[in-house]
């Protein structure tokens, strides 16, 4: 894990500035996060607390996110107990990934109270914790953790808190040097790296010393201590305690003085890493960042929400794609059946040139060859007959089979047309599934039921309210104008058909499912106009193409056929451009989310 003690120790630094702070709002959005607006010497700032089990952490943030309309009941305790409350103190555990917040708040009785929120960043066991610190009694956490899931600790109201188990490992920023060659040359002589027969180049030396520091100081991650072991000389599979040392001085020291350069990067592997200090195993992409906070943004960026909406539209996707499959196959048996019915003629002539010839063709036989009288050379052809059947018979069954087809063709074309509207509208959910997010899977869920896809799994719960709204996205171009973003189709259809005015400018990608984007004004210039493209590529199936081609046209000219698919318009007077999607631009817009 790459968040290790020393990003920790970053973070709690970068934090001693909210002391003094106010706590102004919390809130939950979802059920690993917390996110704490606050009032301090900085001015209002919110802080992401983050109990994910796959991305744990704490760090300020710009992101808006969209809350529920009911605050769970973490929330609502932490509301009474630590909203409007003073940061008093926050400070890290030694060098361990646990964070300690106390906060001092006047009860119902005027009397003052100080509480501790207690985040551990410990991946799959992380956890936020709100503790009464005169008792050590645990008021709740936001991952209760039973006696049946642990035997250690048991995390619930009205027990007591007891910290994660302790490793009995060495502090790196308390350590001298002596102490230093001791732990290592009594880690060498119980794990015996050095005499390890398979160890034999610079490589694995540095790799076995590398592990022996994970594994003989808190807070110390692999990738620090790979850069430590990378930094120390080695000699043919031999690395000193001294040389080990004089790497580990330089790396740690400047964490001691609180000096950090966070960085993020690619690894000798390929993999993207940060880092609260420079690294040297950094080979590619190096970006570095002002603060800890703004590193920790970028790095996980949309990770934990990608993740959390992957395991949630599974169903969906699967869905969406069996019926894509069914919808092409249904497409190929009517290709074949359009084949099939464009020979209708054929039928017709072959009974016609038996009725003018049934003196020729008698009952059993399973052929006749007979003269084409519509063929200018009078060429022969061979027309195959059921034995069964009489003359007569065989020749009304190719007339019958003539006006089956000769009917069906305006069926069939009109079942091709909706087979291909179909695949189309399926192709614009997944594109809307693979970006969506939390909110926009629920919204993509509820127009499936609307259009009989999906049963209604809430028909015994709560009725949605009639004027509740879809979500709306909001970017702001770098001319300070609004510009709406629907990321699904009953976003698409509420802002086109709802929000927007005649004069707005409505964009979409040319034959391309995405999007629909309008600026909500008739006064831009180009950088609105280039920015609002860029939204409807980046925001569509050709994200990751360069030259897409985006229409726009004035909202005017924009509408809905009767009985068209949610999301589906008809638009003329359009221009186009082409632009290549751009993430750094994307992310540099300001954006909010709201309902309606």
């Amino acid at each position: 894990m790459a968040l290790d003690g020393i990003v920790t120790r970053a973070i709690v630094h970068e934090l001693q500035g909210c002391i003094g702070g106010r706590i102004s709002k919390i809130h939950q959005p979802n059920g690993h996060d917390i996110v704490l607006t606050l009032r301090a010497q900085r001015g209002n700032s919110r802080l992401l607390v983050s109990a994910s089990p796959t991305y744990p952490r704490v760090h300020f943030t710009e992101k808006t996110f969209l809350n529920p309309t009911e605050a769970p009941m973490f929330c609502m305790l932490m509301r009474k107990h630590c909203e409007g409350a003073i940061i008093e103190n926050i400070r890290q555990v030694g060098m361990e990934r646990i964070i300690h917040i106390d906060v001092r708040q006047r009860d119902e009785l005027g009397d003052v109270s100080v509480k501790r929120m207690i985040i551990e960043l410990m991946g799959r066991h992380s956890n936020i914790i709100l503790v009464d610190p005169a008792t050590d009694t645990i008021m709740d956490g936001i991952h209760h953790v039973t006696p049946s899931i642990s035997s250690y600790r048991v995390v619930m109201p009205g027990f007591s808190y007891t910290p994660p188990p302790e490793q009995r490992k060495s502090n790196p920023l308390e350590v001298s040097k002596d102490e230093f060659e001791q732990i290592i040359e009594g880690a060498v002589d119980e794990t015996g790296i050095e005499s390890e027969p398979g160890i034999k180049t610079s490589a694995e030396a540095k790799a076995a010393a590398s592990r022996l520091l994970v594994n003989a100081f808190s807070g110390m991650s692999p990738l620090i201590a790979g850069e430590i072991a990378d930094c120390t000389v080695a000699d043919s599979g031999h690395i000193s305690a001294e040389s080990l040392w004089t790497a580990f001085e330089s790396v740690i020291e400047p964490v001691k003085n609180h000096q950090y350069t966070p960085v993020t990067g690619l690894n000798g592997k390929g993999k993207m890493v940060f880092s609260a200090i420079r690294l040297q195993l950094i080979q590619d992409q190096e970006q570095s960042y002002d603060t800890m906070s703004k590193c920790m943004e970028d790095y996980y960026g949309d990770k934990a929400e990608r993740d959390t909406v992957k395991q949630r539209v599974s169903d969906l996707l699967r869905f969406l794609q069996n019926e894509r499959s069914k919808n092409i196959k249904k497409l190929d048996n009517l290709n074949k059946d359009l084949l099939e019915a464009d020979d209708a003629d054929k039928y017709r002539l072959w009974g016609e040139l038996l009725f003018a010839s049934l003196h020729l063709v008698k009952k059993g036989d399973k052929s006749v060859e007979l003269v084409n009288f519509y063929d200018e050379d009078q060429a022969s052809i061979t027309i195959q007959l059921d034995p069964l059947l009489t003359p007569s018979d065989n020749a009304q069954r190719y007339f019958k089979r003539y006006n089956k087809y000769k009917n069906s063709l305006a069926v069939i074309h009109d079942q091709l047309a909706k087979t291909k509207d179909e695949i189309a509208y399926l192709d614009n959910l997944l594109q809307q599934l693979s970006i969506a997010s939390m909110n926009d899977i629920e919204e993509i869920r509820e127009e499936l039921v609307q259009q009989g896809y999906l049963r209604d799994r809430n028909k015994k719960g709560k009725k949605k309210k009639k004027n509740d709204r879809p979500t709306v996205h909001q970017f702001t171009s770098s001319e300070g104008i609004d510009i709406l973003v629907g990321k699904n189709n009953l976003q698409n259809e509420y802002v086109t058909n709802r929000l927007a005015s005649a004069n707005d400018t409505w964009l979409h990608t040319k034959d391309i499912p995405g999007s629909h984007v309008v600026i909500r004004s008739a006064d831009y210039g180009e950088a609105t106009l280039e920015e609002a493209a860029q939204l409807a590529a980046y925001f569509s199936q050709a994200k990751e193409s360069s030259s897409v081609p985006v229409d726009y046209t004035y909202i005017r000219h924009v509408r809905k056929p009767s009985g068209a698919k949610p999301g589906f318009v008809i638009y003329d007077h359009q221009k186009t451009l082409f632009v290549t999607p751009n993430d750094e631009l994307i992310k540099s817009l300001p954006s909010t989310i709201k309902n309606g």
